[in-house]
């Protein structure tokens, strides 16, 4: 034993009530891995054993039981979500539900994954240069003299970094998160006491993190998910590129962005109404910081000739994952990053195997004609309704569904398709079904405290309870749920997308 390993042993030999504590916290967490594996494991055995419906492939029901055991697993976390995809993943080859040569492996060659992971690695150059922070705190100089001008500035700073940020977390936690928490600190609000943390930091973490979801909504690059709803909306022959997405959610979200700050104050004001301080604490970082270098601006030209080619490309014949990497080249021969630098960033690669393995089953489940076979059992349950009356029940149940995932991209991987179908069979037009549920997909995020990656960045801070976060998520999401009802759907219809 080494003389730490004795030292550690002799403390806890001197405290039992410690080591005790230790012990039993170790049993408990034991205990409840043990029941999560024993969920999932009967979750996947009971449908594993349903005979395959009418029309749905022999290996269908199969592929369903793997597929549900590894959302459940998702849910539950009794591994990493990258592991726990590459145990469902070897479960389907193993069994011969996937065949390894043709079937298990081709969400690997999906173009909607990598664009998901070329994005990953264009916000690290917002981070690295140092141009996120830049972009924020000049908000904050423009408009923060007060809590809702604070607001404002951090949910536009999150609106400009959202296109080409599709890790949301990254855009939340990355770049807005430490800039609220230095202006919450320097205005005496911090996560000690219910009183200090109501001064200013609660609302702007809980409005940020309700205003996150509007942003992610807004750009199909904004967050991980939204490329797959893409391709399953493409699965529906249903063409759902860049612009049409950017154009169909300009008018709903930024009436939403206009409206969740100020509602946010009303229903969970601060009690400091008044930051004069804020602007010229802005002021003093930028100066720290100096003129933008090379590499900054470097970072802004790319960004503003990705923008160009996404919004472009469809008439250029320039898909979105050649852009993408056309940036990232750019970015690495200016050497603004660095094979070091995206080597190193965990989450990128995570994500590529984790969207592969659930893309790849959610297509083979598709083939097997087990999604269609859903599909037809969730429009049957609302046969017989106008259509409007249809799809509104639907979003509301897919919405709300969302406080059984701890994540969005999970749920659009395991439902999306599933409610789009449904949708379309219910006689709700294909294109105006298919950005709704996109939007919906994202605007779920902020339900609850474990809804999504910035959720619980911002429930890791300290200044809110599980109760007030239920409590003003849901508040938060119906005030969603009218804006981009009302405004959406009045713009869709003007757009041509219900016809």
């Amino acid at each position: 034993m080494t003389q730490s390993t004795n030292i550690a042993a002799a403390a806890a030999a001197s405290n039992p009530e410690v080591n005790g504590q230790e012990v039993s916290a170790a049993r408990k967490q034991r205990n409840k891995l043990i029941l999560h594996v024993a969920i999932i494991l009967a979750a996947t055995l009971a449908i594993w054993f349903v005979p395959a419906p009418e029309g749905v492939d022999p290996r269908g029901m199969h592929m369903l039981a793997i597929f549900v055991g590894t959302i459940l697993g998702l849910i539950l976390q009794p591994l990493p979500t990258p592991s726990v995809a590459l145990v469902g993943l070897g479960a389907a080859m193993i069994t011969g539900t996937m065949a390894a040569k043709n079937e298990a492996l081709t969400g690997f060659g999906n173009s909607s994954i990598w664009i998901i992971v070329a994005a990953f690695f264009i916000a690290d150059g917002f981070l690295i240069t140092g141009l996120g922070k830049r972009i924020a705190l000049l908000f904050v100089r423009a408009l923060g003299k007060s809590s809702l001008g604070l607001s404002y500035g951090m949910a536009i700073t999150d609106l400009v970094l959202a296109p080409a940020t599709p890790s949301n977390t990254a855009r939340a936690g990355g770049v807005i998160y430490p800039i609220i928490r230095s202006l919450s600190e320097v205005n005496g609000s911090t996560n000690e006491t219910p009183e200090s943390r109501r001064k200013l930091g609660s609302y702007l973490l809980m409005t940020e993190a309700q205003v996150n979801t509007i942003t992610s909504a807004m750009f199909l690059t904004a967050m991980a998910g939204n490329p797959l709803a893409q391709k399953f909306a493409h699965d529906h022959n249903i063409n759902l590129d860049w612009g049409t997405w950017a154009l169909a959610a300009i008018v709903p979200g930024l009436a939403a962005l206009i409206v969740m700050p100020w509602i946010m104050s009303k229903i969970y004001p601060p009690t400091i109404k008044k930051t004069p301080d804020a602007p010229e604490h802005a002021r003093q970082e930028l100066h720290e910081m100096g003129p933008m270098s090379s590499k900054e601006w470097i970072m802004l030209g790319t960004f503003v000739l990705l923008l160009v080619l996404w919004i472009t490309g469809t008439a250029l014949g320039i898909d979105a994952t050649s852009a993408a990497f056309f940036g990232i080249a750019i970015l690495l021969v200016t050497k603004v990053l660095t094979w070091k630098d995206m080597a190193k960033n965990s989450s990128a690669w995570s994500t590529l195997i984790f969207f592969a393995v659930l893309v790849g089953m959610a297509d083979h489940l598709k083939k097997l004609k087990v999604v269609d076979w859903i599909g037809q059992q969730a429009a049957h349950s609302v046969s017989g309704m106008a259509w409007p009356m249809a799809f509104a029940i639907l979003v509301l149940a897919y919405f709300f569904i969302h406080y059984m995932f701890a994540s969005n991209t999970a749920q659009i991987v395991a439902l999306y398709a599933v409610f789009l179908g449904a949708a379309v069979a219910a006689g709700v037009p294909p294109m105006f079904a298919a950005l709704f549920l996109g939007f919906m997909g994202n605007l779920i995020g902020g339900i609850t405290h474990y809804a999504s990656g910035p959720a619980g960045v911002y429930y890791g801070s300290g200044y809110f309870s599980v109760g007030e976060w239920f409590k003003i998520g849901f508040m938060a999401a119906i005030v969603n749920l009218v804006v981009w009802g009302a405004v959406g759907t009045a713009w869709l219809f003007a757009l041509g997308f219900a016809n």
